[in-house]
């Protein structure tokens, strides 16, 4: 995976989980995306679909301190979908 990827190249990532926390304020995306990295495999994609703009800022600033690769953002319409791969 390029250490740089362009919305192009994300929007070709089948999640291996996605996390609906639409609607949830923080810190509730990032709990609920705490929660999902453990049920996908080492090298597996979450995607975390939420409303809360912070929310973003909150998980790439997670995946850096944890170990996980935060791949970036695209934008929906409303929402913000989130995508992190699980590094260990």
């Amino acid at each position: 995976m390029p250490a740089s990827i362009t919305e192009a190249d994300l929007d070709t990532i089948t999640a291996d989980k996605v996390i609906d926390a639409r609607g949830a304020a923080c810190p509730g995306p990032l709990l609920e995306a705490k929660k999902g990295m453990g049920t996908v495999p080492v090298g597996g994609v979450i995607e975390v679909w939420s409303s809360d703009p912070v929310t973003k800022t909150d998980i790439g600033a997670w995946s850096a301190k944890v170990g996980h690769a935060f791949l970036g953002v695209l934008v929906a319409d409303g929402y913000d979908r989130v995508f992190v791969r699980r590094q260990k």
